[in-house]
């Protein structure tokens, strides 16, 4: 599809539309998948495997200077929205791939804690639902947070994602980072080692 970015940012207002809904839901059950990992004690440390990290090679950063954050890239790799609160990068192949980070800015009083493991937890039901393929906590820049990947979809043309979700204090602020690397489900596998090189390669002020 040709407006996948569009979709993308219309799935996260839904997502996060849905994070009181989420804050009702216990995290008591269990998951038999090898995919879901209940790593909280000590989170995986967020580091590209060799293949990964090669995809980079002459790549350049993607700077987001208002929030303090920057990533590497492929060469070839364009701007598509730098604003306060979106910020989005994308390939330049027909069956192009997605960076697209959003804040949410909380107050002060917000319970982070709660709301990144009910996070978890809903990622969790997914996959029991078949939904997500991996889950796991992850610490990208001594940040940790919840990282997962939505599974195939039925229709190739509909849009898959690596996301990782964590909060923040910056600024004065409570916020969530929400960050997703995606592309169409029939172009997922030959972006993928780019986009998880990308995603570990996240610089964060915290």
């Amino acid at each position: 599809m040709k407006h996948i970015a569009l979709l993308l940012l219309i799935g996260l207002s839904l997502s996060l539309c849905n994070l009181s809904e989420r804050f009702k839901k216990s995290g008591s059950s269990s998951s038999s998948s090898g995919a879901v990992s209940d790593n909280e004690g000590s989170p995986e440390k967020g580091v590209a495997t060799i293949t990964q990290a090669a995809t980079l090679a002459g790549g350049k950063e993607a700077k987001w200077d208002r929030q303090g954050m920057s990533f590497t890239v492929p060469a070839g790799w364009t701007e598509t929205s730098n604003e306060s609160k979106i910020f989005s990068w994308r390939s330049s192949d027909s069956g192009s791939a997605n960076l697209i980070v959003n804040i949410s800015p909380m107050d002060e009083s917000f319970p982070a804690d709660v709301s990144i493991k009910a996070f978890y937890d809903g990622a969790r039901t997914r996959a029991k639902n078949g939904e997500v393929d991996e889950l796991k906590w992850v610490e990208i820049d001594g940040l940790k947070g919840v990282q997962f990947r939505e599974a195939t979809p039925e229709k190739g043309d509909e849009p898959r994602r690596l996301q990782w979700m964590a909060y923040r204090k910056y600024l004065g602020q409570v916020q969530l980072v929400n960050l997703m690397l995606a592309s169409e489900g029939k172009d997922f596998e030959r972006h993928k080692d780019a986009m998880y090189a990308i995603l570990y390669s996240t610089k964060i002020t915290h």
